[in-house]
């Protein structure tokens, strides 16, 4: 079994689980090396995707400019700090020039970059960024909120709360009207201070 996976990381996790004093030799932890480096080459996949390969040629020249908005799209990511999982909905939005991305392709996206090591504010820019990039809409929103399991396994410890970020660009940046039909949409009204994250910061401490 350990022919199909690389054994040194197979033997870290060993190395981890004694040293959190655990023998690793035991009947419910001798296979779980295996199931650890398949899990984590799982949650890391973003990492060898190919964003043109992901949109597979799903970019469209059309005739509209209104708002196309995709939202409450789940996803999983692992704090860059912890290795703990944070997990939430992002909502994508925005105005197309002349092109148009496949509906389906947009959650594709979010998976590429939250199948990484990440933080909320960077998960958020990235999509913005990259749909910016891909079809120069006149303007991206993008809205992501998460629960953040290192701070509510650990540190704080609060269980009830969650993060919110965004990254606005263009008419959703520079429009307070278009912002906030954005916001109206999915049902953030009392969102229009979230944090922008153009300017990527950290969203969990890192201690």
């Amino acid at each position: 079994m350990s022919g199909m996976y690389n054994d040194s990381m197979q033997d870290l996790v060993r190395q981890l689980l004694a040293s959190l004093g655990e023998d690793p030799e035991r009947e419910g932890l001798v296979n779980t090396p295996v199931r650890v480096e398949k899990a984590l080459k799982f949650l890391t996949s973003g990492y060898h995707a190919d964003i043109d390969q992901v949109l597979n040629n799903a970019l469209f020249t059309v005739d509209y400019n209104e708002m196309v908005i995709v939202k409450d799209i789940d996803f999983y990511s692992l704090c860059e700090h912890h290795l703990l999982p944070f997990f939430g909905k992002c909502h994508v939005a925005y105005l197309p020039s002349t092109k148009v991305i496949g509906l389906s392709k947009i959650p594709r996206l979010v998976d590429v970059f939250s199948r990484r090591l990440q933080v909320q504010e960077r998960l958020t820019s990235q999509i913005a960024e990259t749909i910016r990039e891909k079809i120069a809409p006149l303007g991206v929103a993008v809205v992501v909120e998460a629960t953040h399991l290192c701070m509510s396994m650990r540190g704080v410890e609060k269980q009830n709360s969650f993060a919110v970020t965004s990254s606005m660009l263009g008419a959703f940046r520079t429009n307070a009207r278009t912002r906030m039909e954005f916001l109206e949409l999915i049902k953030l009204r009392g969102a229009a201070t979230i944090r922008d994250t153009s300017a990527a910061s950290v969203a969990c401490v890192d201690e």
